[in-house]
Parts: structure tokens; C-alpha cells; sequence
């Protein structure tokens, strides 16, 4: 069973969370990060992406960037505009974004069970991407953001969280400036903690949704600091790490579509004659293929729809199945060249967020030839593939509304 535990949170003073709250690191480039901290002293950024604090000629990567992030959380916290709270809770995290509501707990998870695999993953990890937040999270000594857990719904945390919402005043309240709303509770009680932590600990086993570089990072901080500490006990504070766990009946998961270039040397009509050997065509179609095993593909000013011929994939295997799968296998890499799609630069990935107007505008501009608009991958699909052992083609999921950084911190001391 999974250990999902309360913490000491390290928290935005009320009257500056709208002002602290900042995207997750890893959706924003440098360039945009300077521009959103710009003018603002109090912006979660410079300790989440410190090199705002320098110009754009200073490497990101830079050992003074790294510790520049640390001299901004200490000066947050000298300041008083990051708060300690004085025991360990759990906390609850509402986000509403149009029509979609989700609920997690805030809490910290067991590194242990990451690395035993009760944690379960589906990416592969980029060394460069673990490098950065490894130094970044023993610099700060905190995980300064969370990673985002699913797990399959239990009525017992679901009805806990109702009526603690119902009851209970909340210490944030506010809408950020992409639209999401965003109400954060303190769950402090000695009793209700404690019938969290048996209903979490009755779980067998939590999914990594996003975030596998941090938690990646939160394993190899602990074992660096495992190895420093001759009196290590096993129950130091960077034995565990910040998570927010949904129940996977709320996950809102978006398309992760697909543009290309060129058509590889072929004309649209051979394109089109290529095609059809794999995917049933019709032309004249929707922008969305309204299910899995079907594509809306668009070129020329024209959307096409592409279904999934019987003889494409192999339903019996967990990650053969996924839409990104037959497309890459039947498609993008015999008929298109891409081999690689994590290094391939002929090839771009658009998150559903930016709607297929997006897609129609690349390829309308002439800088891309075709684009392709994917059903999005369900929670089911996505915990098979995790319960296969598997991980998932690269840019299948795109998670809406991300968490916010900045409403709350653990601290690894």
C-alpha cells in the first residue's frame, strides 16, 4: 500500500497568493517566465525559474541561477511572504476551469514506494530535464512544486473532501490570470488527518499523471542526501516528496496533436494513395475524429478523416493500441520519415488547449504541410499502460488546468 502523508506546508501569506502564484515551471520558456515575474518582486518564478533575475545571456543552468533560487525562497520567507504552518496536514486543492471541476489532497508521498514501483510511471525521462530539478530541489532544499497523482476513486476521501468543503472556510480563494479558479482548504485536525492517512493507506498503488522529471529528482535528492547523513533513519523529510492526488474519475485529460513539415517527397495524391493502405479515408470530414481509432487529418485548406484499418494495431497490447501508437507506427514513420518523435525537428506537438484553429493555422502559414488532431487518451488507457509496465509514446497527454506553483512548499529539512 501507497504511503500518502500530511506535512508542515510552506505557504503564501494570504494577502499575497494572487500576486506569488505562478505557472508550473515546465510550461513556460525562460523568455516567457522574465516576462510574467517582470515588475513583480513577490512572483513564485524567481525561485521556480530563477534566472529571471538575470539576463538572457546567463545560462539557466548556471551554478548561480541554482543558488540564486535558493537566496529568493530565504528572502520569501525572511520577508514573511511565505509562511510555515506549525504541524503537518493534509490540504485540499479545488480548481475549476469552465465547466470541470477537480478535488485533490495535498500531501507528500513515500520515495520508497516510487522507487518499488507502487508509484506507478508511464514516460521515459530525459537525463538533462532530471539533472535540472535534481540541482534545483538540493539547492532549495524544498520541492518547491508537485507532482500530480491519479488514483482511482474512493467515496470515502470524496465524501471527506465534500463535507470539509462544505464546513470549513478556505485559506485561498482566487481566480488566476488564465482563467482557472483555484481554493485551496488547510485540513488540520488531529482526527481528520489521521482518517486520511488510513484511507490513503488502504491504496495499493497511485499513477504518476505529470511530473516524472520531479519525481525522478525526488528520488535521487533522497539518495544523495541518504549517502551524506551518517545518521540516517529513514524518517527525514527528503524520504518523501509534494504530490496533489485526484481521484481518476476527475481527470480532464486534451488531445496532444501532431504537425508536420513536409509530405517526405510525396505529392498530396500518392500521400493520400499511401494512406489508405492503413486508414480508411474520408474526405470532407470534422476537425475532431470524434472517437479513438480515428484521426481528422488537415492539408490543403481540407480536413480528411482517417480510421483505423483492423489490421493497424494490435488491440491485445496496452500501448500498440493508442491513437499516438497506430499513427506513429503506421503513418508519421513509414510514409512521413519521422523515426524519432522525441528528436525528429520535422515534427511539432500542439496541446489540445490551443484548439485545432491552432493546427489550421500552422499548416495555412506554410511552415508545416499536414496536421493530424488525435481523440484524447482516457485515465483507463493511461493506467493500463502503467500497469503493463509500459510507458506511452511521447506528447499523448496533455492534463487541463495544470496546478498552479507557489500556494504551497516542502521543505526537505
Amino acid at each position: 500500500m501507497v504511503r500518502i502523508l500530511p506535512f508542515k506546508g510552506v505557504r503564501p501569506a494570504q494577502q499575497f497568493v494572487v500576486e506569488m502564484s505562478a505557472p508550473p515551471y515546465d510550461v513556460i520558456n525562460s523568455e516567457e517566465a522574465r516576462g510574467l515575474a517582470k515588475g513583480k518582486e513577490k512572483s513564485y518564478l524567481r525561485i521556480s525559474r530563477p534566472e529571471v533575475d538575470f539576463p538572457p545571456t546567463v545560462d539557466e543552468h548556471d551554478d548561480k541561477v541554482y543558488a540564486k533560487g535558493k537566496i529568493n525562497y530565504d528572502l520569501f520567507k525572511k520577508n514573511g511572504w511565505l509562511l510555515t504552518d506549525s504541524k503537518p496536514n493534509y490540504y485540499i486543492y479545488k480548481q475549476t476551469m469552465g465547466v470541470h471541476t477537480q478535488i485533490g489532497i495535498v500531501a507528500v508521498a513515500d520515495v520508497e514506494d516510487y522507487d518499488t514501483g507502487r508509484i506507478k510511471k508511464h514516460e521515459f525521462t530525459r537525463p538533462d530535464k532530471e539533472d535540472d530539478r535534481t540541482r534545483h530541489v538540493d539547492e532549495v532544499s524544498a520541492n518547491t512544486e508537485p507532482v500530480f497523482f491519479t488514483y482511482k476513486a474512493n467515496s470515502t476521501i470524496d465524501n471527506f473532501t465534500a463535507k470539509w468543503m462544505k464546513e470549513k472556510t478556505p485559506e485561498y480563494d482566487f481566480s488566476s490570470d488564465d482563467g482557472v479558479h483555484h481554493v485551496l482548504w488547510k485540513c488540520d485536525e488531529p482526527e481528520s488527518v489521521k482518517s486520511l492517512e488510513t484511507c490513503f493507506g488502504a491504496t495499493p498503488v497511485m499513477y504518476i499523471a505529470d511530473g516524472h522529471h520531479r519525481s525522478a529528482a525526488a528520488s535521487r535528492v533522497c539518495k544523495m542526501r541518504k549517502d551524506r547523513n551518517a545518521k540516517h533513519t529513514g524518517k527525514e523529510e527528503y524520504n518523501t516528496f509534494l504530490t496533489v492526488v485526484f481521484p481518476d474519475d476527475q481527470m480532464n485529460i486534451m488531445a496532444y496533436n501532431r504537425v508536420v513539415k513536409d509530405l517526405n517527397g510525396h505529392t498530396t495524391e500518392s500521400f493520400l494513395r499511401k494512406i489508405s493502405d492503413k486508414f480508411e479515408v474520408v474526405p470532407n470530414a470534422a476537425d475532431l475524429p470524434g472517437g479513438n481509432l480515428a484521426f481528422s487529418m488537415y492539408m490543403e485548406g481540407k480536413w480528411y478523416l482517417l480510421k483505423a484499418r483492423a489490421h493497424s494495431f494490435d488491440e491485445n497490447d496496452a500501448v500498440k493500441r493508442l491513437d499516438a501508437s497506430i499513427l506513429q507506427e503506421n503513418l508519421l514513420q513509414p510514409l512521413l520519415g519521422i523515426e524519432n518523435p522525441r528528436t525528429d525537428t520535422r515534427i511539432n506537438f500542439v496541446g489540445g488547449i490551443r484548439g485545432t484553429k491552432e493546427l489550421m493555422k500552422l499548416v495555412d502559414s506554410g511552415k508545416y504541410k499536414v496536421a493530424f488532431s488525435l481523440h484524447p487518451v482516457t485515465i483507463a488507457q493511461l493506467m493500463a499502460v502503467a500497469d503493463s509496465g509500459q510507458v506511452m509514446p511521447p506528447k499523448s497527454t496533455w492534463f487541463e488546468p495544470k496546478l498552479r506553483s507557489g500556494l504551497f512548499i516542502h521543505e526537505l529539512d
